[in-house]
């Protein structure tokens, strides 16, 4: 809600603020719902006269208006199939409202709907989405702050997959074996060898590539971010059979690139194969993140390899793997003299130096 009711002397007054100007009045009503009403109206009509006289958008206008400034070649296509996807199935109601009548209540009523079918990370999403779109119409000063409060639904944390290095072959040579185009197999490894999105993979250019210095440098990223990427040895010897002066790298037999999604099946058949579950494009970038860090490459430089804006997002990618704090625990015992040996059915400690008194 972007008012504030409250009583005096059993009437309803509201509060709010628009362009930097404080308004207070009386809605001359003692019923809270006519109040409310009442309260509308006056933000609704203070709201247009900062707006130029343009009406409070709906909801559904409004996501117009921003897929209409957000086409493709400024935002990633799948942000654009989210908020498609938003608009055509999940408005819950509420795409008619202006987006100051999108209040708290209202948010919530909503999110309930959309659990009755989606899982609560999804209702988080939707969350997010939605509060995307309005916050643009803040940002443009359409409305002057966001007309809800609803926190997110808190969520078990599961940890997730990540491509076991054991299988990793085996399971490239599955996808090899899957895919219908060559071409899809060369994306698969340049999305976990270089850390790069799916639609990163499929519009890498020969032209990226230095060969002398073993870089690849990404041409068109989701964040425009141009940092050269050191690649691996085999790597390199892997693509240069492959090797052209200009084009894609990974392309379909005629040449065309990929569509979004074009790997899902021969993963999903890898995953069958090698007894792996859940790898997806995206589980690949937090494979090769969790490996360089196990390896002991700084957060920072995996910050910069993946091209994160912060390394708080780095961190999110990153899985734990208790087997290296075993490790280290046991080389610390070690370090610190608590060396065990058994005796018959006990176990006694023998300190490796004795302390002085």
């Amino acid at each position: 809600m972007s008012f504030k009711l409250f009583k005096v002397k059993g009437i309803w007054h509201y509060r709010f603020q628009v362009a930097r100007a404080r308004v207070q009045r009386s809605t001359r009503e003692k019923v809270k719902g006519r109040a409310e009403a009442a309260a509308q109206r006056a933000y609704d009509a203070a709201v247009v006269r900062t707006n130029g006289g343009n009406p409070v958008p709906t909801l559904a206008e409004l996501i117009g208006e921003w897929q209409a400034v957000h086409y493709a070649p400024v935002i990633s296509a799948a942000h654009a199939r989210s908020v498609d996807t938003f608009a055509r199935l999940h408005l819950h109601d509420l795409g008619d409202l202006p987006i100051t009548a999108i209040t708290t209540e209202r948010v919530e009523r909503a999110r309930n709907e959309h659990l009755k079918t989606h899982r609560p990370a999804s209702a988080n999403h939707w969350m997010r989405i939605l509060k995307l779109l309005v916050n643009w119409a803040v940002k443009r000063k359409i409305i002057m702050v966001l007309p809800w409060k609803v926190v997110p639904l808190k969520l078990q944390k599961r940890p997730r997959v990540i491509l076991p290095v054991a299988v990793a072959a085996a399971w490239f040579a599955a996808i090899d074996k899957a895919a219908r185009e060559p071409g899809a197999g060369v994306a698969v490894r340049l999305m976990l060898f270089l850390g790069l999105r799916e639609s990163e993979s499929t519009s890498a250019c020969w032209d990226w590539i230095d060969w002398e210095r073993a870089t690849y440098t990404p041409g068109k990223t989701k964040g425009k971010e141009a940092e050269p990427l050191p690649m691996p040895a085999w790597l390199v010897d892997y693509l240069q059979p492959l090797r052209r002066d200009s084009g894609l790298i990974a392309a379909k037999k005629n040449g065309d690139s990929f569509p979004p999604g074009f790997a899902r099946k021969a993963m999903l058949t890898a995953n069958d194969s090698c007894k792996t579950r859940g790898i997806t494009p995206h589980r690949l970038r937090g494979t090769i993140a969790t490996l360089l860090s196990e390896a002991g490459v700084p957060i920072q430089t995996i910050q910069k390899f993946l091209r994160h804006k912060s390394p708080m997002t780095t961190m999110a990618y990153l899985e734990k793997n208790m087997d290296l704090a075993a490790s280290a625990q046991n080389k610390i015992t070690a370090q610190i003299g608590m060396v065990w040996r058994k005796s018959g059915e006990q176990q006694e400690s023998v300190p490796t130096e004795a302390c002085e008194s």
